[in-house]
């Protein structure tokens, strides 16, 4: 997780240590069991957290945001020049949660032409066609840049086992989907990350844990605001109704695919200031961890620099 032994000075290893306290906090423990009071929508102490001298508290969450914001926008620099890793943000949540926040917030000062966000909605006929991998495989980052998924191919071990129905439009050589259907979607999802990350790519989890109450209201809200009525779907409050069968989703997920590689972070996400503070924290930090810098020129490279250089200079 964090490497705390990057910090050689006494206060930047304080906050490192409490950075890795913070993350412990939301992060799902691989191998362990789940359950989701474990990791609440709201916490009441944020505040005990300290990182960059400043406590984890809403009045500061504008200036720690920003200190985030452009620690991800300077390591977005190196590394794209680095061009050797890629980085994958996965964004899982119910409707509300605030995925379209941490995206908008988390990302403010990132250069967009290495930075692609791609948003999953119900499968086309093509991408039935394939397996339930294909469509996110197509659309994963290239080295030296940041890919974020809204939703993912997670959705087809949460909304599509809400609804096993979905399975009939996909044709798939199965009699009936039990327990042993759904692990091998699991280990089909492993297998998948674990590729990823022996190829490079950096892959974060971000499951954002909002209350049935908190998305009511949130629900409510776009109702009431027409600048915010377009992002309102009956269907949203439908699903309401199957609540207790996506908590059940989202935990045995949870459970399934937290690994040692690829950890999920459950965020609380009826506090959307401190979901985003996290997630730049999170974000900048595992950047910051794998410790690059600007590739060396070589000296036949620094050569011709000096001869355009001279070249210039005479006009």
């Amino acid at each position: 997780m964090m490497a705390s032994q990057q910090y050689m000075d006494g206060d930047r290893l304080e906050e490192s240590t409490d950075l890795r306290q913070i993350t412990d906090r939301v992060r799902v423990k691989p191998g362990s069991k789940v359950e989701l009071e474990r990791y609440p929508s709201t916490w009441q102490d944020p505040e005990r957290h300290i990182y960059h001298g400043l406590g984890l508290s809403k009045k500061n969450a504008n200036e720690l945001l920003a200190q985030s914001q452009k620690e991800i926008a300077d390591a977005q620099d190196v590394f794209w020049a680095d061009n050797r890793f890629a980085l994958l943000i996965i964004l899982q949540g119910m409707d509300a949660s605030g995925k379209d926040g941490i995206i908008e917030h988390v990302m403010a000062g990132v250069n967009p032409q290495g930075c692609q966000v791609t948003s999953f909605k119900a499968p086309t006929a093509e991408e039935v066609d394939h397996d339930f991998l294909w469509r996110c495989v197509r659309a994963m980052p290239e080295k030296g840049k940041i890919g974020i998924f809204n939703r993912s191919y997670y959705e087809e071990v949460l909304v599509v086992k809400v609804h096993p129905g979905f399975l009939t439009n996909q044709r798939l050589p199965y009699v009936k989907y039990d327990k042993q259907f759904w692990d091998q979607r699991y280990k089909s999802i492993n297998d998948l990350e674990g590729h990823l990350v022996r190829n490079g790519t950096i892959v974060i989890k971000f499951f954002l844990n909002i209350s049935e109450e908190e998305q009511r209201e949130q629900l409510l809200e776009r109702t009431d605001q027409p600048e915010k009525l377009w992002k309102f779907n009956p269907d949203d409050v439908r699903e309401r109704d199957l609540w207790p069968q996506y908590m059940e989703a989202y935990r045995e997920m949870l459970e399934a695919t937290s690994t040692e590689q690829c950890p999920w972070y459950v965020l609380p996400a009826d506090q959307k200031w401190l979901s985003r503070v996290l997630a730049a924290l999170i974000v900048s930090s595992e950047i910051e961890r794998l410790g690059l810098k600007f590739p060396e020129p070589s000296a036949e490279y620094l050569k011709e620099v000096e001869e355009a250089r001279t070249k210039l200079l005479k006009g």
